[in-house]
């Protein structure tokens, strides 16, 4: 049995069950899915984006060569063009990469406070929160972007091919046009203040002030010199220069919020590798992104509390098994928004979340038969010093995920965003500004007790965004997966490793499933599912249900006996392709 190279702040009596023996899940019958499965498992490489053009240039890097990495830089690029309300280069990110020799690590992109930014900064004169809505648009919310020095830094230690040429798909699709897909035609006709700021009403709109429609033909030759310039000289490009003045002179000279960027939080700006927060589900190793992210912690407290039931006897999809599912993210979501903030400002307890006995006391709380209507935090042995109050969750939605498996076995779960749909509406050089300082609390005291997740210079805002990796006993990977979906991502990847583990899903089928989701509120299930079934016996059981539009945008590949299948999510415009 091989030992999996994990770094991790895991404690060692967690460290130590990280051995743990097991066998890849066999590739279950096909069963009835909503968008169609790959007939023939691609055996060497694939790559599953949230668009075909991108899916396309990842295969071709993979083809080439090219490592995961490498494939997973081409892919971003060409999304930052063909889906910008969704994630780009003026975004951030969150990759979790592991080698085919078993080394896991994580890779923060996430997006900094600016010097400028104070606790208060979301407070209106009379001292109390201003709307999302209200802040969300212009200069204030933009958050130095951090993806482009992230992929450098990955692609240093886990790049094959020249850095240059992973630009080039992109800059070549910008040059001579691309068609306007359908998903991105309908964001563009309902988002009413794409008129605010000037370049991104040229961009968008057409002369008369109507959206662009499915099928037009946009070209972007300012993107493409800013992505030439960032292929020959590197990050700096972005970081300093010509590209830097203009990103800092358009958060300042925003129509609405002007914010405080300076040229020196762009040069200041650090990606950072981090410690993998991985701990063992049943026969499997689950891997996540820690904090600044709540996605991995939260994700595995999730599945460390439903490892106590035994999920896989159940009815897929059946009201008992849904009601478990809803209870472990009511608990888990308690503990996420109190405890989990940047990690390097505030003592996250990460150790004490994950730990065994936290979890399994936090499980016993789950009555199989009636639901808690609101869970309390947990203690997971921290001092009393650490007394936060609870804040909101996030509101962005409009995020990108890309999971990818190179020839060599090494693999990338990428999540990337520019918050909500277009970011802050703010266009610089052919590339949207993100307003990810939204992701912070609005009110950094509640009831005397401070905010974990409040504003403060060079903090960088929670995530719930959760690329996650899944090994087996060997240390083989078993499965990439990741989704958009703000708070709601983590309930999307749960639903899916449940499915796919525990029920033996075909990871489309996993993929396309419908959702529940528990945020400590009400139970959210998909609407227009086969869900809504068992609504009334969930209701029964004292959940508060509410049927909702949930647009995640799941991409997965899986190792099975017969090679790599890929998952891509029919709620969007995504496709896995491979060879």
């Amino acid at each position: 049995m091989r030992a999996m190279k994990i770094s991790t702040s895991l404690p060692a009596a967690l460290a130590a069950v990280l051995l743990i023996t097991a066998c890849a899940p066999e590739e279950p019958p096909a069963t009835s899915a909503t968008a169609p499965t790959i007939k023939k498992a691609p055996t060497r490489h694939m790559a599953a984006t949230a668009d075909a053009r991108a899916s396309q240039a990842a295969l071709d890097m993979l083809r080439r060569g090219g490592s995961a990495v490498d494939a997973a830089i081409t892919a971003q690029m060409v999304l930052s063009l063909v889906e910008p309300q969704s994630s780009g280069i003026g975004g951030g990110g969150f990759l979790l990469h592991s080698t085919a020799a078993g080394r896991v690590d994580s890779y923060d992109g996430r997006e900094t406070a600016p010097a400028s930014a104070t606790p208060e900064m979301f407070l209106g004169p009379n001292g109390r929160r201003r709307g999302w809505k209200d802040v969300a648009l212009g200069g204030l919310a933009v958050g130095v972007p951090g993806v482009i020095r992230m992929l450098e830094l990955a692609h240093k230690e886990h790049g094959k091919l020249p850095w240059p040429g992973l630009f080039q798909p992109a800059i070549d699709l910008a040059e001579q046009g691309f068609k306007v897909s359908p998903r991105l035609a309908r964001s563009i006709a309902g988002t009413v203040d794409l008129k605010v700021d000037p370049a991104t009403r040229a961009y968008f709109l057409d002369a008369k002030g109507n959206a662009r429609k499915a099928g037009t033909v946009i070209r972007n030759p300012a993107l493409a010199e800013v992505l030439r310039a960032v292929a020959r000289d590197g990050a700096d490009a972005f970081y300093s220069g010509a590209i830097a003045r203009d990103i800092v002179a358009a958060v300042g000279g925003a129509v609405r919020n002007p914010g405080g960027m300076s040229l020196a939080d762009l040069a200041a700006y650090k990606a950072l590798k981090r410690p993998a927060v991985c701990r063992p589900y049943r026969v499997w190793l689950v891997c996540g992104m820690g904090p600044p992210s709540s996605g991995g912690i939260t994700t595995l407290q999730m599945l460390g509390m439903l490892e106590t039931f035994d999920l896989g006897a159940m009815t897929p999809f059946s009201a008992p098994a849904l009601h478990l599912i809803a209870e472990a993210g009511r608990l888990a979501f308690a503990d996420r928004n109190v405890y989990i903030a940047d990690a390097d400002v505030i003592p996250v307890p990460t150790a004490g979340l994950l730990n065994p006995s936290y979890l399994k006391r936090r499980a016993q709380a789950i009555d199989p038969a009636r639901a808690l209507q609101w869970a309390k935090p947990g203690m997971p042995g921290i001092g009393s010093a650490m007394n936060f109050a609870p804040d909101d969750q996030e509101k962005g939605l409009s995020t990108s995920h890309m999971s990818i498996v190179d020839g060599e076995g090494n693999a990338v779960s990428f999540t990337s965003s520019v918050e909500r749909s277009f970011g802050a509406r703010i266009m610089v050089r052919g590339f949207l500004l993100n307003n990810q300082l939204t992701d912070f609390a609005f009110t950094p005291v509640k009831k005397g007790a401070p905010v974990a997740n409040a504003p403060a210079a060079g903090k960088r805002p929670r995530s719930s965004m959760s690329p996650t990796l899944v090994f087996d006993g060997a240390g083989r990977l078993v499965l990439s997966v990741g989704s958009p979906g703000g708070s709601r991502i983590i309930g999307y990847v749960v639903k899916t490793l449940v499915a796919a583990l525990d029920w033996k899903l075909a990871i489309q089928d996993a993929v396309a499933a419908p959702h529940v989701v528990n945020r400590n509120g009400s139970t959210e299930i998909e609407y227009d599912t086969s869900l809504i079934a068992s609504k009334a016996k969930l209701e029964s059981m004292g959940h508060r249900v509410r049927l909702s539009r949930m647009v995640s945008g799941l991409q997965a590949v899986m190792r099975t006996p017969t090679g790599l299948v890929g998952g891509a999510d029919p709620r969007r415009e995504g496709i896995a392709l491979g060879d």
